[in-house]
C-alpha cells in the first residue's frame, strides 16, 4: 500500500553517535515495508557522490546502489538496520554496523562485524539487537548466494 502523506527519515548511527535528519533525499516511492530514496552524500567525498537506496523495513536492510562523480556505478552497499516509527510520517533508520558489500564483479565484502562485537561487549548494544543483526546479515547473504537479491538490483535499476 502506498504511502501518500509527507514522510520524514532520519538515520541513526553509533559510531559516530549521531541523529541525522536526510532532508535533501529525494522519495521516489514510498510504501508499508518500502521506501526509496535517492541521495548525495552528506559530506563530500572522492570515491562517492550519492546513489539510490531502497530501505527493506520488513528484511532489517537498506541496499544501495553507489555512483562516483561521474555517474559511474561503484558497488552494492547494503546496510543492516532497524527501523523506529514515532509517528506515521517519521522514519528513523538505526545503522546497526554490519555491512555487506557487492562490487561489480560479484564479489561479497562483508564488513564491521568487529564493530558490533565491541558495542555487544561494552553493552552500547544489547543481545536482542544484535541477534536481530546477524539474522538480518545472514538472510541477505543467502539472498545474495540463491539469486533473490537480484529484485534489490532491479528495484532500483528501474529508477537509473
Amino acid at each position: 500500500m502506498k504511502i501518500n502523506r509527507p514522510i520524514r527519515l532520519y538515520r541513526k548511527r553509533y559510531f559516530p553517535e549521531e541523529l541525522i535528519h536526510l532532508k535533501d533525499d529525494v522519495i521516489l516511492q514510498a510504501e508499508e515495508n518500502l521506501i526509496i530514496t535517492k541521495w548525495d552524500t552528506l559530506k563530500p567525498r572522492e570515491d562517492i557522490t550519492g546513489g539510490i537506496s531502497v530501505y527493506a523495513i520488513d528484511k532489517h536492510i537498506k541496499v544501495s546502489k553507489v555512483f562516483d562523480k561521474k555517474g559511474n556505478f561503484v558497488h552494492w552497499y547494503c546496510d543492516i538496520i532497524t527501523t523506529e516509527q514515532p509517528d506515521d510520517s517519521t522514519y528513523i533508520f538505526t545503522d546497526l554496523l554490519i555491512d555487506i558489500i557487492i562490487d561489480p564483479g560479484g564479489t561479497v565484502h562483508v564488513v564491521d562485524m568487529d564493530e558490533l562485537g565491541d558495542y555487544i561487549k561494552n553493552g552500547t548494544i544489547d543481545p536482542d539487537t544484535a541477534c536481530l543483526a546477524l539474522h538480518a546479515a545472514n538472510d541477505l547473504l543467502v539472498s545474495i548466494s540463491d539469486g533473490s537479491f537480484e529484485q534489490y538490483k532491479q528495484l532500483l535499476d528501474s529508477f537509473t
